[in-house]
């Protein structure tokens, strides 16, 4: 039974003080650790769109061998993520702020050689998202629409790190600024905003993906951020069980 959101965020802050106090971690078990979870969450967030890799025909993606049977763009969706990875560590690394320029190179990156006349640019067409019941902005406020999202950000440090991520998570969703890709950048910069803060990444599960989506409804419509703020400090919790499991920290 998950925790009330309270009790989960200061069950994840115990676990991150653990975490901290560990580091620097042992060279081989951080890069073990961080290619299993690059892995599961390019696998899983993949997924979530309807990408038919399997965890194991990922790994081989990644490693560089063509599987048969798979589409050309299911391959480069798999290599596509693990750069847009790269990128969010190295502007982590940096401590670079959040910025729409940002938010676009990530996109950028997510869409390279899938849709490149699309990628990092801003839709020139209105849509509409299957199974929502919110219809995202006109596409001539895209530039409006984009710069109160970073200015709520920037004014948004007084909530739990877990809650602000969940936040701009669901906010960037509910714009939808892009034609394709959405859902990827929006779970890129909702782990761009936990690893800022020195979290683990929140990896949400294909097998959550009908929850995943049902938190992201009511966030968009009631402006209740509640259940998708629980669904993104579980998976922070998964992610900080891993850690501690191979730390041999987990009591």
């Amino acid at each position: 039974m998950s925790l009330p959101t309270t009790a989960l965020l200061h069950a994840i802050d115990a676990d991150k003080t653990k975490l901290d106090a560990a580091r620097p971690l042992p060279v081989h078990t951080l890069a073990s650790l961080r290619e299993k979870l690059t892995l599961e969450w390019t696998y899983h967030s993949n997924a979530i769109e309807g990408n038919t890799l399997t965890l194991r025909e990922t790994k081989v993606v990644l490693e560089g061998i063509t599987v048969g049977g798979k589409s050309l763009r299911e391959h480069f969706e798999a290599t596509n993520h693990r750069d847009a990875i790269l990128y969010v560590e190295a502007i982590v690394a940096k401590n670079e702020a959040l910025s729409e320029w940002q938010i676009r190179n990530i996109h950028s990156l997510v869409l390279k050689s899938i849709d490149d006349k699309e990628a990092g640019r801003y839709r020139q067409e209105n849509v509409v998202i299957a199974g929502a019941s919110t219809t995202p902005p006109d596409f001539l406020h895209l530039p409006e629409e984009m710069k109160s999202l970073v200015e709520w950000y920037e004014q948004a440090d007084q909530l739990h790190p877990v809650e602000r991520a969940a936040e701009l998570h669901t906010r960037f969703v509910k714009i939808h600024p892009f034609v394709d890709g959405n859902g990827r950048t929006g779970r890129l910069l909702l782990n761009f905003e936990l690893m800022k803060a020195g979290y683990p990444p929140a990896i949400i599960q294909k097998e959550d993906r009908l929850e995943y989506y049902d938190s992201l409804d009511e966030a968009c419509v009631s402006g209740d951020y509640g259940g998708i703020t629980q669904l993104v400090g579980n998976s922070v919790q998964r992610s900080l069980d891993t850690y501690l499991s191979v730390l041999g920290l987990r009591n």
